[in-house]
């Protein structure tokens, strides 16, 4: 459990080759889950559509919500968001900076999804087969309107009997797998596009508010590291000194067993200016309180 627990923390770091790292893993995890599933379209009438444009999009949204879970930023975005003002602004520019970054890396691997699904054709032909114009396709003239609906929607089907020898439903197949790839090449053509034009275009814009951005979403994310090692190491020392309180009588059983208790030299000293004097409770609330509500303004002068 601690092993797994340090790889998750690793992957939460606020590197951003990590961060692209993952971004990268969950697009390939996405074509392997889509190369691997067995997409059976269900053939009724009533749930072809559902079930198509479901596999198109719910997935996608499970990939978006683990890449804001694997993404530290996400929560650090959060509370500096929702944070009190205190004696330290808050930078909208900062904030906007981070909810971009995250959401572009979040959105690497639902894309992918969208884009592999349609380049296959197999969601938009189960979907849209049964919405299609019949009169569109020679075949369908002298069947009844709910014989007709049972056809097409029986076209993603290969291996029904009806629909081996028709080439009025492989006409349909091949119509739907068309315009579904053209859509796909065209979603890809332009995000691909637009990432050429954000590359070329940013040096057009304000640099110097780009690098402040950057720097403070990085300091913010590292602060709040910071934060939570030092509340831990803070946390074992004054639990250290609870249980040595409480087992005072025992202190030279303790010492027997080779239990690393405080001296009277260096380590103590230590320990004691890491608490800050901090005896109590009360005070270590009153200190986590002061830090959320009154975050020190950023001045080391």
């Amino acid at each position: 459990m601690d092993r797994f627990r340090m790889i998750f923390q690793y992957f939460q770091s606020s590197s951003e080759s990590v961060m692209n790292g993952i971004c990268g893993l969950l697009a390939l995890a996405s074509v392997k889950m889509y190369t691997s599933f067995d997409f059976s379209c269900p053939c009724l009438p009533q749930y072809n559509m559902a079930y198509g444009l479901g596999i198109m999009f719910v997935p996608p949204i499970i990939l978006f919500l683990c890449g804001l879970i694997l993404n530290r930023q996400s929560l650090v975005m959060l509370e500096e968001w929702r944070r009190p003002q205190g004696r330290r602004k808050k930078d909208l520019a900062v904030i906007r900076y981070m909810c971009s970054s995250i959401m572009q890396r979040a959105m690497v691997a639902p894309v992918v999804w969208i884009i592999v699904t349609l380049l296959d054709g197999k969601c938009l032909i189960c979907a849209f087969s049964g919405s299609m114009d019949p009169e569109k396709f020679v075949g369908f003239a002298n069947v009844s309107t709910v014989q007709v609906q049972q056809l097409l929607a029986k076209v993603p089907c290969k291996d029904d009997e009806l629909m081996r020898n028709n080439t009025s439903s492989k006409a349909v197949a091949r119509y739907l797998r068309c315009w579904s790839q053209a859509l796909g090449w065209s979603i890809l053509l332009i995000l691909i596009i637009a990432a050429f034009l954000a590359c070329w275009l940013r040096p057009c814009f304000n640099q110097a508010t780009l690098l402040q951005a950057r720097h403070w979403s990085n300091y913010i994310d590292i602060e709040q590291k910071i934060f939570e090692e030092t509340c831990c190491e803070h946390s074992r020392l004054f639990a250290h000194k609870c249980i040595l309180h409480f087992f005072e009588s025992m202190r030279q059983e303790i010492k027997l067993h080779s239990c690393s208790l405080p001296g009277e030299g260096e380590g103590a000293e230590g320990e004691e200016d890491l608490l800050w004097g901090i005896t109590d409770q009360d005070q270590v609330n009153k200190l986590l309180k002061k830090w959320y509500y009154e975050k020190p303004p950023l001045d080391v002068s």
